[in-house]
């Protein structure tokens, strides 16, 4: 569906649109440059400039392959169904993944990128815009980041993760100290594209999030899954991007560190279910 040309001309876009709409912004935005979707979630002026910035040219890439935005569905809440569709593609997009942390000047942002196909993603890509790294995935085709193929990830014992403030509360408070310590280290960066690229670097070896929503998720557990680990739902089905946003996603560099991750969130796993963290 897409040729190897193409791969190059959805990254070479990402980079222009952080140049053109995103770096320019940071660290420069004005009050009324931001403002609320609904409590505790905001937006700015970066993220729609970027997103149709994008839309547009993936329009000309994939002529008449629509795109599910993160900021396009929030005028219209019908845009994800598109990406549940047997035997349809279309594209997701997040513009500006992390924009918490952009609004409040910190350095961890990223674009992401995924196409869909018959339900299932077959290309991601995700720019850590800061840092100018980009990692690409292709369905059966493996992952690179920034150019070099990433290995098949690593086990470390014991695992350390991305988990959310909310839920890393809960893992510390309930956990006995000897189930707690069948992980390691566990924090956040409050971006989910950039968490995603410093699992495949190696530097941890496993990611748990409450909410699944698409723009976030599908081209990172796309990506985890062609270095050869896994992604899941809290109930242990696959990942895939359609579907409802509260089924929880593990994404882990090998099954035996899934494992591990399903047991000690089965010991919490009542109160986190209702969290929204």
């Amino acid at each position: 569906m897409l040729s190897a040309g193409d791969v190059q001309r959805v990254a070479e876009l990402m980079r222009e649109t952080a140049a053109a709409e995103l770096l320019p912004r940071f660290r420069n935005l004005a009050q009324e440059d931001i403002r609320q979707k609904r409590p505790g979630d905001i937006v700015t002026v970066a993220d729609v400039a970027a997103e149709q910035r994008l839309a547009s040219g993936l329009a000309k890439i994939l002529p008449g392959v629509p795109v599910v935005g993160e900021e396009a569905t929030e005028k219209d809440s019908s845009l994800p169904d598109l990406i549940g569709r047997p035997g349809e593609s279309c594209w997701i997009v997040d513009p500006l993944d992390g924009t918490s942390n952009f609004a409040a000047g910190h350095d961890r942002f990223a674009i992401i990128v995924c196409l869909v196909h018959d339900t299932q993603a077959i290309a991601g890509w995700i720019l850590d815009v800061p840092n100018n790294r980009i990692a690409i995935a292709g369905r059966g085709r493996g992952v690179t980041l920034d150019g070099v193929a990433v290995p098949r990830l690593a086990r470390q014992r014991p695992p350390r993760g991305y988990v959310g403030y909310k839920m890393r509360t809960e893992f510390d408070r309930q956990l006995s100290p000897e189930r707690r310590r069948t992980l390691g280290g566990l924090t956040s960066l409050n971006c989910a594209g950039r968490e995603y690229l410093e699992v495949l670097a190696g530097h941890r070896e496993f990611s748990l999030y409450r909410r699944t929503k698409p723009w976030d998720h599908a081209a990172g557990a796309l990506m985890i899954a062609e270095a050869g680990g896994v992604a899941v739902r809290f109930d242990g089905s696959p990942y895939r991007p359609a579907g409802g946003v509260e089924a929880g996603i593990i994404t882990a560099a090998t099954p035996e560190i899934l494992a591990e991750v399903q047991s000690a969130l089965e010991a919490v796993r009542t109160p986190l279910l209702a969290l929204r963290g």
